[in-house]
């Protein structure tokens, strides 16, 4: 069967792409239902993976991600599901927490990943201080789950990422990334570690425990998976998602067309063949006829799978997107954790954003809205009423507006605020 579409493919039009790809990631239509912890799980599945950063100006990432899918939810769903052992977490795209279902499969590509930072630096700190850590495998053993904060620290010293911290906190995260050790919780967002054999057997029903496969039998897994959860997309998109390294190639894109698995497809104007995934082609078939229509309108958080790649943002919503948090304040263009905005299917601009829980105050420093964009009151009914549920989900509801890029897009946007509830 896959042969015979291969020699007369689908054409989908750049703009049903662009629905496609956010219908596979949960974006398309605005959520139908109240948000549950079985929906919530439901997402992360969707997305295969669900990016884990800690800047809470706005929300942490991985809440604010699931909060453009499911609406207001009570974040602590997301800590209840990894405590009981519906998900874990892994080095995958980044650091992110997966459904255990999938255990097996990321144990197994470990190996395949031993390129990734992570896990360069987990092996290298593994082999350079192979006593230190064997001591400290052996404390979690015999006492039990730990914390980074349960060790003082002696060196005076502080700062971000593994050169700052605390030797116990890199030997764990060491530890973690071998896979001798996993979180088995987080209290207060710090994760708390133990032993594997332990979190697995906690787990119980939620792991799906299958045959030791090859790093490159689950590679193919992993592109599946990927083609799956952009709903369609060229080979050069694909290896970014589970950062599988290379470009992936026509032999690794072969057996899972032959057995029709991902099926190609035709983008207009794009210049290489794109790939739908089996389980996705009655959307695909539905956007080949027009047929894809978008409702929501959202913030995202810059590490959501949609921004995850900036060619891919750039092809598919002419939105150059790049994440200013880690750039030098002098450098930054739009701000510091600036949220992309999705409106009925396209990114229109962009929100410096700053949540004062405290004063239940939602600030919006700025908003710079695409060139080219009618600053309309249609547009600033949409983007005001995105700004005000998720000031609402924070406890933020009185909304400040700082200044727009245009101009113009200032009183249209104030007026349609004031008008939701939002206050402005």
């Amino acid at each position: 069967m896959s042969r015979a579409i291969a020699r007369d493919p689908m054409t989908i039009s750049p703009a049903q792409a662009r629905l496609l790809h956010l219908a596979a990631q949960g974006l398309l239509l605005a959520p139908r239902a109240a948000a549950t912890p079985a929906r919530l799980l439901a997402a992360i599945a969707r997305m295969q993976l669900l990016q884990i950063d800690t800047i809470n100006v706005v929300a942490r990432s991985p809440y604010l991600t699931l909060f453009s899918r499911l609406g207001n939810y009570p974040t602590v769903w997301l800590e209840q599901a990894l405590a009981r052992g519906s998900l874990f977490e892994t080095w995958a795209h980044e650091a992110c927490f997966a459904p255990m279902a999938d255990f097996d499969l990321h144990r197994d590509y470990r190996g395949g990943r031993s390129s990734h930072w992570a896990m360069r630096h987990a092996m290298r700190i593994r082999t350079s201080h192979r006593r230190e850590t064997d001591e400290l495998l052996a404390h979690v053993a015999e006492r039990g789950a730990v914390r980074s904060a349960d060790f003082a620290r002696t060196d005076g010293q502080g700062g971000a990422g593994w050169w700052g911290w605390k030797a116990e906190k890199r030997w764990l995260e060491s530890l973690f990334g071998t896979g001798e050790l996993m979180v088995s919780r987080r209290d207060n967002f710090q994760r708390v570690y133990d032993l594997t054999e332990r979190v697995l057997q906690a787990a119980g029903k939620h792991r799906v425990e299958r045959p030791l496969q090859t790093p490159q039998a689950v590679k193919q897994e992993w592109i599946a998976r990927s083609v799956k959860a952009l709903g369609v997309t060229p080979a050069r998109w694909i290896a970014d998602y589970f950062r599988l390294g290379r470009q992936i190639g026509s032999d690794e894109l072969e057996p899972l067309l032959t057995c029709g698995v991902i099926v190609p497809v035709r983008v207009s104007g794009w210049d290489k063949p794109a790939y739908v995934h089996a389980e996705n082609l009655p959307l695909a078939r539905r956007a080949a006829a027009g047929g894809l229509r978008a409702t929501h309108s959202t913030l995202l958080s810059p590490f959501d799978p949609v921004v995850w790649d900036r060619l891919r943002a750039s092809t598919l919503f002419e939105f150059d997107y790049r994440i200013e948090c880690y750039t030098p304040e002098a450098k930054r263009r739009y701000g510091y954790f600036v949220l992309p905005i999705l409106r009925r299917g396209r990114l229109v601009g962009r929100l410096d954003a700053k949540a004062h829980r405290r004063e239940g105050v939602f600030e919006v420093k700025a908003v710079f809205l695409q060139d080219g964009l009618t600053a309309d009151d249609a547009l600033a009914a949409d983007v005001a009423d995105a700004i005000r549920h998720c000031a609402d989900w924070h406890g933020t509801p009185k909304v400040t507006l700082g200044r727009s890029e245009p101009g113009s897009f200032s009183a249209p946007l104030r007026r349609a605020l004031r008008a939701s509830g939002g206050r402005a």
